[in-house]
């Protein structure tokens, strides 16, 4: 199934990138988000082979970087599915969408069984603490755009922007991404097994989210955009996530599930 989601995520990627009718509809502004996101689908699918190999050869560590992989695809194709104009691609979205989703839907139950104890210690705390700060950071923020925006009876200038009346991406962080950020961070300190085991899925996604907003910065930054402090503090953020996630797993034992 990893083959059959990277050839799919290739494609479509591919196309974005090179083809300016997948983007013609929308505004600059998101079609230049949407081709960031593009970029870090590329480098999502490299992590996705690479995960799959070695969680096929038996890796629980490797398991769970690809489970995370898979949830940076499902919240990506979300977006590409419902906020961009219906396009020649728009069967590709829903069907990377599909397998992504029940991918990790059936793979979930047997990694977890599968997963041996964490050990307790200070790489533990930490992923966890860079998981509940990278939820509340965003949370911040999306919350200061929104809630003015609201008490003033004006829609966000980001929404303008992009052409949106709405921002999936607001929807799915506030609702479920940034809470399962919090909880499974806290679960973690609490050495919850529901905490432990989703730390490092969520730690990667928010390595490969970040890449892929850094992409889109600095492709804004290429026309002539000023977006230098923003791009600073999500590049801090994808280094800590992905300093957090490989120390995190080191604490894990080297114990293989059955295959």
């Amino acid at each position: 199934m990893s083959g059959v989601i990277a050839l799919l995520v290739g494609l479509s990627s591919v196309a974005g990138l090179v083809d300016p009718r997948v983007y013609a509809q929308e505004t600059q502004n998101w079609a230049t988000q949407a081709q960031g996101q593009d970029l870090g689908n590329l480098l999502a699918v490299i992590v996705l082979l690479v995960a799959a190999r070695h969680y096929q050869k038996g890796s629980v560590r490797a398991g769970l970087i690809w489970l995370g992989t898979l949830l940076y695809l499902i919240y990506a194709f979300i977006v590409y599915a419902v906020a961009v104009h219906l396009n020649g691609l728009f069967l590709l979205y829903v069907a990377v969408l599909g397998l992504s989703a029940w991918t990790l839907i059936f793979h979930v139950g047997p990694l977890r069984r599968a997963t041996p104890p964490f050990s307790r210690g200070l790489a533990r705390k930490a992923a966890a603490y860079v998981l509940i700060a990278t939820g509340i950071l965003f949370a911040g923020l999306w919350l200061s755009e929104l809630v003015p925006a609201l008490v003033g009876g004006q829609a966000p200038a980001s929404l303008a922007d992009a052409g949106l009346g709405v921002k999936p991406i607001h929807v799915i962080d506030l609702s479920m991404v940034l809470p399962g950020f919090i909880i499974s961070g806290v679960g973690a300190l609490r050495s919850r097994e529901h905490g432990l085991f989703w730390l490092a899925p969520w730690l990667v996604f928010s390595m490969l989210m970040g890449a892929s907003i850094v992409a889109a910065m600095l492709l804004m930054a290429q026309a002539g955009a000023d977006v230098i402090p923003p791009t600073v503090m999500v590049s801090v953020v994808v280094a800590a996530s992905a300093l957090a996630v490989f120390a995190h797993l080191r604490t894990l034992a080297p114990r293989t599930h059955p295959r």
